[in-house]
């Protein structure tokens, strides 16, 4: 549990770091994210910038964690799928 805790504080760090870059990279003002702004106050929910998020999560997390007994192949929209492991 502890490492775990400090996994995600030292991930949420390199983020907080990596923050300035991902600006500039456009990140967070992708077409499709809601932005509104009046007079002093304003309001961002980047829709857009979750779903790329997360589909490149979803992609690479099975590559970076080791599960028993799991075979990881990358799906392709003209494969068939992966025959069950017995």
């Amino acid at each position: 549990m502890a490492r775990t805790l400090i996994i995600i504080g030292a991930g949420l760090i390199i983020l907080g770091l990596a923050w300035p870059l991902v600006q500039k990279a456009g990140l967070g003002r992708l077409p499709g994210d809601i932005s509104v702004e009046r007079g002093n106050f304003s309001f961002h929910f980047p829709v857009t910038t979750m779903i790329m998020v997360s589909v490149a999560l979803t992609e690479s997390i099975p590559f970076l964690v080791e599960t028993p007994g799991m075979t990881v192949t990358p799906l392709s929209p003209l494969s068939s799928p992966p025959e069950p492991v017995s």
